[in-house]
C-alpha cells in the first residue's frame, strides 16, 4: 500500500516529501520544532505573528517594554491612531529572530515563514513591507502569505534582490481568491511557487463565512487544480485542514489530486512545540464536543478553538500600548467594543463578544485547534503518572511519511 514517502514535490530542482508543517503563531511553531523537521529533510513554517514579542522572549531584546513605556500615557485614549511600532525595530527583530534560526538550519529541508496580512500593526502596508523584506534579507527560504488576499505583497517584495529566489506561496480557500491573486501578480511576471488550499477543518482562523460547514477541502482542491490546468499553470497545490494521518495525506494526493499537504494539529503536542504543557494536555484530553467555531477573534474571521479556552473567561482592557498588532487607523474591533461598553452600550448593540487577541495570544490563552484535535489521544499513550506522553517531531513526521491506510504509528517513550 502506498505511503506519503512514495511521493515527491520539486522546488528549484530539488525533491522533497510533499508535507509542509504549518506556521502556528506566537512561537507555537518554535524554532526548535521547525528545525527538528528541517533536519529530517522536511518543510516547516515559522510564524511572524507578534514577532517583536517573540524576539523579546527568545533573543532577550526589549522591543515591547520600550513601546509600552513610550505610549504609557495613551492607556486611557479611545483612539490609538498616534500609536505606532518602530519599523526600524520591527526590521531588526525580524532579522534577528529569523537570521538566528537560519544559522542553525542544516540545508536538508526548507524553512518557511507564515505571514498574515491581518497583522496590520497600525500601518498595514508599511509594516507588511518591512516584515516581508526583512525575512528575505534574513535568509528565509520560503514565505507563505495567509490571513488575507495579499494583493499588494508581491509588489512590496519586488525590489528585493531575493524576490525571485525565495519560494512564495498563498493560502486560499476558493478559486475566486486565487484568480484575484494571479491577476494582481501577473504584472510582475512572477507566479507563486505553490498554493496552499485551506479547507473548513483547519485550526485557528477560517477563510469562510457562516456557511463554513457547507464546504469541503476535497472539492476546493479539485476546483483549484482544474482552474490551474485550464490556465496551463503548473503550480503545486498543498491541501490543508483535517489531514490527520499519513493515509489521509496519501489519499489527498492519489485520489483528490493535490501535490502535497500541509498539517499542524499533530505537531502542536510535540515536545519541541512552543505551546505550554497545559495547552498540550488540553488538546489531548479534548473530545469532539469540546471544539467550536466562534466569533471571538476581532480580525473579522471565524476562529476554531476549544470551548474551554481561557480567553473566553478573561475580559481584559485592550493592551494596545505594548501590543496593538491588530490596530488599523487607530482602532481594532475589540478596542471599539471595549469603548462601546464603557459608553454603556448593551451586549446586543455591541454584537458577538470578542477577546483582546494580542493579549491572550501572548499569554497562550487562546486554544485554537483543528477539527480533528479530539483524535490526538489516538496518536500517543498515557504515562504511569497519568499524564500523556508528548511525542517528538520526528515521531510525528515519520508517522505521516510511512503509515498507510487509516493506521497511526502510536508514539511511545524511548526505552
Amino acid at each position: 500500500m502506498a505511503c506519503l514517502n512514495d511521493h515527491r514535490v520539486t522546488f528549484r530542482g530539488k525533491e522533497y516529501v510533499p508535507l509542509m508543517v504549518g506556521g502556528m503563531g506566537t512561537n507555537i511553531s518554535s524554532a526548535e520544532m521547525v528545525l527538528a523537521v528541517e533536519k529530517l529533510g522536511g518543510i516547516a513554517h515559522l510564524s511572524d505573528a507578534m514577532l517583536m514579542d517573540v524576539a523579546d522572549r527568545v533573543c532577550g531584546t526589549k522591543y515591547i517594554p520600550t513601546k509600552t513605556m513610550q505610549y504609557a500615557k495613551m492607556r486611557g485614549s479611545a483612539d490609538k491612531k498616534d500609536m505606532h511600532f518602530d519599523l526600524a525595530q520591527l526590521e531588526e527583530a525580524t532579522k534577528k529572530y529569523i537570521g538566528g534560526v537560519m544559522e542553525k538550519a542544516t540545508g536538508k529541508g526548507l524553512v518557511f515563514l507564515n505571514v498574515m496580512e491581518k497583522l496590520t500593526m497600525n500601518d498595514p502596508m508599511g509594516s507588511l513591507k518591512v516584515r516581508l523584506n526583512a525575512a528575505m534579507d534574513a535568509g528565509i527560504q520560503g514565505i507563505t502569505l495567509s490571513a488575507g488576499l495579499h494583493l499588494a505583497s508581491f509588489k512590496l517584495m519586488s525590489e528585493n534582490p531575493r524576490f525571485r529566489e525565495v519560494l512564495l506561496g498563498f493560502v486560499v480557500s476558493s478559486v475566486r481568491a486565487l484568480n484575484l491573486i494571479l491577476k494582481r501578480t501577473a504584472s510582475l511576471e512572477r507566479l507563486p511557487d505553490y498554493i496552499v488550499v485551506e479547507g473548513p477543518k483547519a485550526g485557528g482562523h477560517l477563510g469562510f463565512g457562516e456557511d463554513w460547514a457547507e464546504h469541503n477541502l476535497e472539492d476546493i482542491v479539485r476546483e483549484v487544480k482544474a482552474f490551474l490546468k485550464e490556465k496551463a499553470l503548473d503550480i503545486p497545490v498543498f491541501a490543508a485542514g483535517g489531514v490527520f494521518t499519513g493515509g489521509d495525506a496519501t489519499r489527498m494526493i492519489e485520489e483528490v489530486g493535490a501535490d502535497g499537504v500541509q498539517v499542524a494539529t499533530r505537531f502542536v503536542i510535540t515536545q519541541e512545540c512552543g505551546m505550554p504543557a497545559a495547552g498540550k494536555y488540553a488538546y489531548l484530553n479534548a473530545v469532539e464536543e469540546d471544539i467550536e467555531v466562534n466569533h471571538l477573534s476581532p480580525t473579522g474571521y471565524l476562529m476554531r478553538m476549544l470551548k474551554n479556552t481561557p480567553a473566553k473567561k478573561m475580559v481584559v482592557p485592550p493592551n494596545c500600548e505594548p501590543y496593538g498588532f491588530l490596530l488599523n487607523q487607530g482602532m481594532c474591533p475589540y478596542l471599539k467594543q471595549w469603548n462601546q461598553k464603557l459608553a454603556g452600550a448593551t451586549a446586543e448593540e455591541m454584537g458577538p463578544a470578542m477577546c483582546c487577541l494580542c493579549t491572550h495570544m501572548k499569554l497562550y490563552n487562546v486554544w485554537t485547534c483543528g477539527a480533528t484535535t479530539y483524535r490526538l489521544k489516538e496518536t500517543t499513550v498515557k504515562l504511569p503518572n497519568g499524564t500523556w506522553y508528548l511525542p517528538t517531531c520526528e515521531q510525528v513526521y515519520r508517522d505521516y511519511l510511512y503509515s498507510t491506510g487509516d493506521d497511526i504509528m502510536v508514539a511511545q517513550p524511548e526505552a
